[in-house]
């Protein structure tokens, strides 16, 4: 045997194949899994995986991929923003009192890991924030007067048509003459607009922070029910309440 030719280390080169599959196994199907938390400590493991967690594609993907709920934004007695994790070991933001914002706000409504808050100066805009890596936007100042305490509800649904994180924003708002209006901001067309729909009812106030949305359809508790929006129509419809005997 010439001892100037080594033998090929077939052992050691199994090994290398089964790490860096192993490693590309977890890096393409386990961390878009993972919360935002356990992301950033992920970060530290390589260049490569620092990376990719970085990238708009992967934070695209893990917003479709991992939809537990981590905790729940609340306003302290205090009268700052908080998070309550479900899990402090896995969940967390890095700024729960969100002072990453121009100025203190009240959250108002969030969806899918956006949140909606409201400044308190006089001018009182909307922020629409991912408390998860801090980006922020101001929204430009709506047609309407929506009041002290807006029945504001947040729409956005991630999904892997949705690339561009597009959301919608629904407000309901009394007017001079007493019937309720509709005033609607979509993100790709970065402005508000006021539905044609118009709810008459002297007797029905929909009620602040009751609002959800759930396939399309906003809906809020009323005085007199359950009032709801469908944003692809823009038609409001009232559900009288079912009482039981």
């Amino acid at each position: 045997m010439d001892r100037g030719n080594k033998a090929p280390n077939l052992y050691g080169n199994k090994k290398s194949r089964i790490y860096m599959d192993l490693k590309g196994i977890i890096r393409e199907n386990a961390l878009p899994y993972l919360p935002a938390k356990s992301l950033f400590r992920c970060a530290g493991v390589c260049r490569g995986w620092r990376f990719q967690i970085s990238t708009a594609f992967f934070a695209h993907n893990q917003s479709n991929s991992f939809r537990g709920i981590s905790g729940f934004f609340f306003q302290s007695l205090a009268g700052m923003p908080a998070f309550m994790s479900l899990d402090p070991r896995a969940y967390g933001v890095p700024d729960p009192s969100l002072t990453f914002l121009p100025e203190p706000v009240d959250v108002r409504t969030s969806c899918n890991g956006l949140l909606c808050c409201q400044g308190r100066t006089p001018y009182r805009p909307y922020y629409i924030c991912n408390p998860a890596n801090k980006q922020s936007k101001e929204l430009p100042k709506p047609d309407g007067d929506h009041g002290p305490d807006p029945a504001v509800v947040l729409v956005f649904e991630p999904s892997i048509m949705n690339f561009t994180a597009n959301y919608k924003l629904v407000c309901p708002f009394p007017s001079e003459l007493g019937e309720y209006k509709f005033e609607v901001y979509s993100s790709d067309r970065g402005s508000w607009r006021t539905s044609g729909e118009i709810r008459f009812d002297d007797n029905e106030k929909l009620l602040p922070k009751t609002g959800v949305h759930v396939n399309g359809i906003v809906y809020w508790l009323s005085t007199r029910g359950v009032t709801s929006f469908d944003l692809n129509s823009e038609l409001c419809r009232l559900s009288l309440p079912i009482w039981r005997t």
